[in-house]
């Protein structure tokens, strides 16, 4: 099962035609053989050398005094000022921004978005008839947040949801503080061998951790700057709620360079998506789908032959690890490339296209590409994430990164969620027969069994539906190598809110075990799943590779006449539910 790539030949095409020039390849700079991380000494800052920095803790100092002490956004249209306005006045929200005794914590609004379609579930649902706000709270003290639903129409706050151990994406002048702090620091002008400006670093709002040093050890607010070096990235590890450096570090990042992409592709025909859900009926399959904010492309309301099946499947996360001994990386969102905070950003509509298998066309595909823009530089991604819809009923939610990254031993966790619109049960194949799971839990591919057909899992929906379900093992003829997938399974609470509208990031970028966010909604003890509403999580894990003749989650940038393209070797993954014999 190939893609086509006419798209993206008419894509290089256009950009010919406006008259893009080949990208300048950076200097190759001489830098240190492997080179062990390097913790940065405490400093207290100069003023005149960090002057966002300055001003940005003198507004925090002023929050702390404020009722509420809350740090506001400023630059925000009438609409976003009057929800930031409602939600921080809210009278039950007032506790949450103090201690016991009163004592304020640092609070700090770092988003004011719009309600989309995709966001609503049964508690907001009166935003479907008026105009909604979704207001982010950042608690550094508690590393919290709190998701504020506004009704702006009528002044009065709707939900909020109370997120431990979250972060919201970063607004754009803590970007320009972790810049500033980078670009400024000694121990990365001596790891580079020259000072570099604070417009030099790359991925600068990617949340990041790297283990054992104070960031990883007090769940800070971390975030990652990189500078590329010739065939190197430095990491500058800024802890955001220290305000200062904690770390560098040097990646291998590949010897080719960079390859122009389009900057004007944040246009009306993507925007569109973002805004309203766009219905698509064909061959058997009715859904709609839309754009989220940071949980990639989302699809709701999903039916076979007229029989319900998923309530919503989308991508929460991306969970990139770079190196098993350091344990350090990013987690990406991807989403919307406005009123969006996600790193990676949709640079072109959904795409509908055809499924073929020997030469046969057995069903179609909706596709959507979320792009850096300088991708395929180093430290820039390309993620892909598809949907596969059959004549036979068959389903494929598939995920890939296309590289390139900031490193040549990544590893990458994309999380998958999916709730059904059924009650339901979800059994696994224990080698002789289904076992069905009856409490809420997860598992790994190490203990996984395989029946007959294939497939690892059984789904047994209420209307009479059943589907096998086949983790990705290498056998879907798209070159993936196998998951390795941790799956869950969660009871569905429509009243809490477990990531039904648009997820903050979940879990940490690094662990290298089932820990990497879902695990978090299986109650203690575990609730009761059997004939109940499900929700199932699938996280991958894809190990990139650069080697010549062997590459893997990678891209390079290669000259053919004239003009630098990309050569890409995607990483694809995700599961195949596919319809029971015999019904």
């Amino acid at each position: 099962m190939q893609r086509s790539v006419l798209y993206r030949f008419l894509l290089l095409m256009i950009l010919s035609a406006c008259g893009s020039t080949p990208a300048q390849h950076p200097t190759i700079i001489s830098v240190p053989a492997e080179t062990p991380a390097i913790l940065a000494a405490e400093i207290t800052p100069e003023a005149q050398n960090y002057p966002l920095l300055t001003a940005y803790q003198q507004a925090i100092n002023q929050a702390l005094t404020a009722t509420p002490p809350v740090l506001t956004l400023s630059s925000l249209d009438s609409q976003q000022a009057m929800a930031q306005i409602v939600a921080l006045n809210e009278p039950k929200l007032q506790g949450q921004f103090v201690d016991q005794i009163g004592t304020p914590f640092r609070n700090e609004v770092f988003g004011v978005v719009p309600v989309r379609e995709s966001d609503i579930i049964e508690a907001t649902a009166a935003c479907l008839q008026v105009s909604c706000y979704r207001v982010e709270v950042y608690n550094f003290a508690l590393n919290l947040t709190l998701a504020i639903t506004v009704d702006v129409s009528n002044q009065k706050v709707i939900v909020v949801e109370r997120l431990a151990n979250s972060q919201p994406d970063i607004p754009e002048h803590l970007t320009a503080v972790a810049r500033e702090i980078a670009s400024n620091a000694i121990e990365v002008e001596q790891a580079l061998g020259y000072k570099p400006t604070s417009d030099q670093a790359l991925m600068a709002n990617t949340k990041t951790a790297l283990n054992a040093t104070r960031c990883e050890r007090s769940v800070h607010l971390c975030v990652a700057p990189t500078f590329v070096a010739g065939e190197r990235a430095l990491w500058a590890i800024v802890d955001l709620t220290d305000t200062r450096l904690v770390g560098v570090r040097w990646t291998n990042v590949g010897a080719t360079g960079p390859a122009v992409t389009e900057k004007g592709m944040q246009n009306e025909a993507v925007l569109k998506y973002c805004d309203h859900t766009t219905r698509l009926e064909r061959d058997g399959w009715a859904f709609d789908y839309m754009l989220t904010s940071s949980d990639g492309l989302r699809i709701s309301d999903v039916s076979y032959q007229g029989k319900p099946l998923f309530k919503s499947a989308k991508l929460v996360d991306w969970h990139v690890n770079y190196s098993e001994r350091d344990g350090f990386g990013y987690s990406d969102a991807v989403g919307c490339p406005y009123f969006s905070q996600a790193a990676v950003i949709a640079v072109e509509p959904p795409m509908i296209g055809e499924i073929r298998e020997n030469n046969q066309v057995v069903g179609f595909q909706l596709v959507q590409e979320f792009w850096s823009e300088l991708w395929p530089e180093p430290c820039n991604y390309y993620y892909e994430q598809a949907f596969y819809f059959y004549f036979d009923g068959r389903f494929r939610p598939a995920i890939a990164s296309v590289g390139r990254g900031c490193g040549d031993d990544g590893t990458y966790r994309p999380v998958t969620r999916i709730s059904l619109a059924e009650t339901g049960t979800i059994s696994a194949w224990d080698g002789t027969q289904w076992q069905a799971w009856k409490t809420e839990q997860l598992q790994g591919a190490n203990t996984r069994q395989i029946n007959p057909d294939g497939a690892e899992y059984r789904l047994d929906l209420a209307n009479g539906e059943s589907y096998t379900i086949a983790t990705g093992r290498g056998q879907f003829d798209d070159g993936g190598r196998g998951d390795q997938a941790y799956v869950y399974a969660t009871l569905d609470h429509p009243e809490r809110d477990e990531g039904e509208s648009d997820m903050v990031t979940i879990g940490p970028c690094c662990n290298t075990d089932a820990n990497q966010g879902p695990e978090q909604f299986i109650d203690n003890p575990p609730e009761n799943i059997s004939n109940q509403p499900i929700v199932l999580w699938y996280v991958a894990q894809l190990k990139n590779d650069d080697t010549p003749g062997s590459q893997y989650c990678w891209a390079e940038s290669v000259l053919r006449r004239g003009v630098y393209i990309p050569e890409e070797y995607p990483c694809w993954s995700g599961p195949l539910f596919q319809p029971a014999r015999g019904k």
